[in-house]
């Protein structure tokens, strides 16, 4: 093999998850895996949507359910726990996070990622992939980009406008390789606005590299690259798994002066310093790890995830309380999504005998239903479920979607749960109407028994600790703190991306541009179930003090959190942003900073949510920039997008460009530039009278050009004194 040989085959795999080896540089083979919530190795035949078994490993929560803990510290707890497992199995780069977007609760894949807001999504992908390479393992922060569906995922073209991209699913990604410098970017399958992000020069290239300061290595998805020449030239470096057909290709393209060495070199330079790090990462590892140590960190996650949706006193349960368990779930849990980041788990909890445990006695179950295709229901399941509710003071009904129901690959149909359940749990609440429902799901569900229950408990999907935590807030052993990172709906009509998801064989138009998620519902006023950053507790807490001041570097904003219940709590504290005044379209309130806090009874702290200029900044596509606008801004704190207790207004001085003033810019715009009332403003009063306000405002749109047709002056007259504003205003 030639130098340049080697130096082509490094922007290949190997295999299915190795990189080559070149022996004469000592530089040995690497080893990518799945992740992101657990180290899924696989040890003899490969694939990439989690069929085979793979070495045992810890399975946290997945990214639905870690998001809902809205704290960096525990998921950088995390990564460190994952960055072990990786060493102590010889993997040099795990496969995560996923974090695109929740454009629709019928994503497939939503269960691994974090959320429908990038704020979130970017600060928690940060604190995960900070706690991994901590450990000497790199990551892989995936699907880049707008990868938002798995319908028809390797080919849709995602046709999204700059300003929707920039700012809601870009904008994650963005903080993540900025503050966490990621050892690889994944790029996603699908195309972006016509062209293929494999091979997209301005995505790879021009944003990632030159505009985000990324030297990292861009790493296909499986199987996402059609032509390796062309991808190479867009800024990818490394292809997973090779195809032989494109490495002959490369060199084809090399002989005949389509692709320089240069271009080949600095992929493979890229991927050799990735390879080189993995090795100095590896040094004084051991082959094994604390699988108990592990598993109390994953029940201690999973703890912070679980939501309270609603509650009407019934919980905390006690432990004398006479219960009643339905639904299979519960013995049967559902912890992880199906497909590529499917993890073999150490050990698994399951709710049942947690519950049991933690009361000491054996407690009436039904399983109800089941929760895979092809299992086998007893002929008497359905009357033993009634009849142990019947008998029972409280049912804890434990309800949600089977693996088949969603899955990488495919997205969802419907956001009901399964029609057995919802009729079985209609005859539970006439059998006995104190039922408390605990859901296991990846993404949001239809509620329309909100109202109807005494309770419902989100439990997402927890990981192999999860029937432990679950059991623990049932009781009150945890006081829960989780809060949801997508809105519940009570329609799906009523979700903003409705009418273009999933698209068709034309593409997948963004139609409701910027305002996805809590966004949307808060501009179109629409009614949900339960909003963005909802979750209850077992204590409450109170709002005062907030202070909001304007710095060079953005906002600061404080605000003092008092527990003023009877037990110990944690509250995350949510900052939403408004500028009403804004001449740009803009949702009614944005969050741009959230922080989590832990009070005892009575106690009180003062909370900081620091909002850097660069939250607060939209792009501008005009000036092909980020402008922050100058103006009195709105800044309410609050437990949720709906729930928000104080508010305060700021003004702040924005940096935003004087235009240019062209023939095309309307009355309106040139009155706003300096000089320009001055230069012209008296051509424009001889026209329509300085005393006729209303015809102004008529005319307000009216472009310069048409001005010139009735000014009788000559168009290169009005041009000059354009061009003498604009020298003035540089």
């Amino acid at each position: 093999m030639t130098d340049i040989d080697a130096r082509i085959a490094l922007t290949g795999g190997r295999d299915f998850w190795n990189t080559h080896a070149l022996p004469d540089a000592d530089l040995p083979a690497m080893t990518m895996t799945d992740g992101p919530h657990g180290v899924r190795l696989q040890v003899a035949s490969a694939d990439h949507v989690g069929i085979n078994e793979s070495e045992p490993a810890t399975c946290f929560p997945p990214a639905v359910g870690l998001a809902s803990s809205w704290s960096p510290a525990m998921l950088a707890e995390v990564g460190a726990a994952l960055a072990a497992e990786c060493r102590a199995l010889n993997v040099g780069v795990l496969l995560g996070p996923g974090m695109n977007i929740k454009r629709s609760p019928l994503c497939g894949r939503n269960f691994e990622y974090f959320a429908e807001d990038p704020l979130v999504a970017g600060e928690l992908a940060s604190a995960l992939v900070n706690g991994i390479q901590s450990g000497g393992v790199g990551t892989s922060v995936k699907h880049f980009a707008a990868n938002n569906q798995e319908t028809d995922r390797m080919r849709r073209d995602s046709q999204v406008d700059e300003r929707t991209l920039r700012e809601i699913y870009l904008r994650g990604f963005a903080k993540v390789v900025r503050s966490a410098k990621p050892w690889t970017v994944m790029c996603s399958y699908n195309k972006l606005n016509g062209v293929q992000v494999s091979e997209n020069h301005w995505l790879l290239t021009e944003v990632l590299r030159d505009e985000w300061g990324y030297d990292g290595v861009v790493v296909s998805d499986w199987g996402a690259v059609w032509n390796r020449v062309n991808a190479l030239k867009a800024g990818l470096d490394l292809e997973m798994p090779a195809n032989q057909g494109h490495e002959d290709a490369v060199r084809a393209a090399l002989a005949a002066g389509e692709i320089d060495e240069a271009t080949i070199e600095q992929a493979a330079g890229r991927v050799e310093a990735m390879v080189r790090k993995a090795m100095a990462g590896r040094e004084g590892a051991t082959d094994s790890f604390d699988v108990d140590a592990h598993h109390a960190l994953a029940r201690k996650m999973a703890e912070q995830c679980v939501v309270l949706l609603s509650n009407d006193g019934v919980l905390p349960l006690k432990p004398e309380t006479k219960v009643a368990v339905v639904g299979e779930f519960a013995r049967t849990p559902r912890y992880q999504g199906a497909g590529s980041s499917r993890v073999n788990p150490t050990r698994l909890d399951n709710a049942l005998d947690a519950i049991q445990a933690l009361v000491g006695h054996e407690v009436p179950f039904a399983p109800g239903f089941t929760t895979a295709p092809g299992q086998e229901l007893a002929a008497d399941a359905h009357d033993r479920a009634i009849a142990v509710a019947r008998e029972a003071d409280v049912v804890l009904a434990f309800l949600g979607l089977g693996e088949s129901h969603e899955s990488e690959g495919y997205d969802r149909e419907t956001c009901d749960l399964p029609a057995e359940q919802l009729a079985l749990l209609k005859e539970l609440l006439s059998a006995n109407p104190n039922v408390v429902v605990v859901l296991s799901n990846g993404s949001s569900v239809l509620l329309p028994f909100a109202d109807k229950v005494r309770a419902i408990v989100e439990g997402w999907l927890l990981g192999q600790a999860g029937g432990s935590a679950l059991a623990d807030v049932l009781y009150g052993v945890v006081n829960p703190s989780g809060k949801i990172t997508e809105t519940i709906p009570r329609r799906l009509e009523d979700v903003p991306s409705f009418l273009t998801f999933p698209g068709d064989l034309t593409g997948v138009r963004y139609g409701e541009g910027l305002f996805v998620g809590y966004r949307g519902y808060d501009a179109a006023r629409t009614e949900v179930e339960f909003p963005f950053g909802h979750g209850l507790s077992y204590t409450t807490f109170d709002y005062s003090g907030l202070a909001v001041t304007a710095t060079d570097a953005g906002l600061d904003v404080s605000v003092t959190v008092t527990n003023t219940g009877t037990r110990a709590g944690r509250e995350v504290v949510q900052a939403y942003v408004s500028l009403p005044s804004s001449r740009v379209e803009r949702a009614p309130r944005e969050l741009k900073a959230f922080a989590d806090v832990t009070l005892e009874p009575g106690e009180a702290a003062v909370v900081q949510l620091p909002i850097p200029s660069e939250e607060l900044a939209y792009w501008s596509v005009l000036d092909g920039a980020w402008i922050v606008e100058g103006g009195t801004y709105t800044v309410e704190v609050g437990a949720s997008s709906r729930d928000l207790r104080l508010s305060a207004e700021v003004a702040l001085t924005g940096n935003e460009p004087v235009r240019p003033v062209t023939l095309n810019s309307t009355l309106e715009e040139a009155f706003a530039v300096p000089g320009f009332a001055e230069a012209i403003g008296g051509m424009v009063s001889g026209i329509f009278g300085e005393d006729d306000p209303d015809l102004m405002r008529m005319m307000a749109a009216m472009p310069l050009a048409a001005l010139v047709g009735f000014s009788g002056r000559p168009e290169s007259e009005v041009q000059a004194l354009l061009d003498a504003l604009n020298a003035q205003n540089r």
